[in-house]
């Protein structure tokens, strides 16, 4: 299986873009708050409960795929402080350990067009951060940082292409 996993600030268009990309590849499309929503009608964001079984069910999810063949499969994650140190890398060992691949691919965008997504109706469909002030006082304290992530592949600014566009940079940069 071949996994794109897509990461970027929040309002970087991640999961707009993935969606486009699923069209284009026909790649199965999990987006992360799948997870996060439903584990938030009962847990706390952060909460030890909430962190663990976010990432219990991520891998599942990873580890199943990868196992059954599925040829390709397309992953939005925004990388923030509650996500703990090993998962990119035990992603990348489920993956890889059954045989695939994980291609990182890296949207960024000027902080002014992304506090101007903040508040879109579609950040609220699935519990997003939609606060200007809130991502602000969380950016300036690092809880964003991606430092850590892998080197990506791809890197596309989405401030500069529509989610179209973006999606066939990917297409080609990844040569899927």
């Amino acid at each position: 299986m071949r996994l794109i996993f897509i990461y970027g600030l929040p309002a970087t268009g991640k999961l707009t873009v993935a969606r486009e990309l699923s069209a284009l590849t026909g790649y199965r499309l999990f987006h992360n708050h799948l997870v996060v929503d439903m584990l938030l009608s009962v847990f706390e964001f952060g909460s030890k409960p909430f962190v663990e079984l976010r990432e219990e069910i991520w891998l599942s999810v990873f580890r199943a795929a990868a196992e059954s063949g599925l040829p390709g499969m397309i992953f939005t994650f925004a990388p923030e402080r509650t996500v703990r140190d090993g998962f990119v890398a035990e992603v990348e060992r489920i993956v890889c350990g059954a045989g695939g691949d994980v291609e990182f691919v890296e949207l960024v965008c000027p902080i002014e067009e992304l506090t101007g997504r903040m508040e879109s109706a579609s950040r609220v469909e699935f519990g997003k951060l939609t606060s200007v002030e809130l991502f602000e006082k969380l950016h300036a304290d690092g809880v964003f940082d991606s430092s850590h992530m892998p080197r990506p592949r791809v890197t596309v600014d989405t401030s500069l292409p529509g989610p179209t566009e973006a999606a066939g940079e990917i297409v080609r940069g990844l040569r899927l």
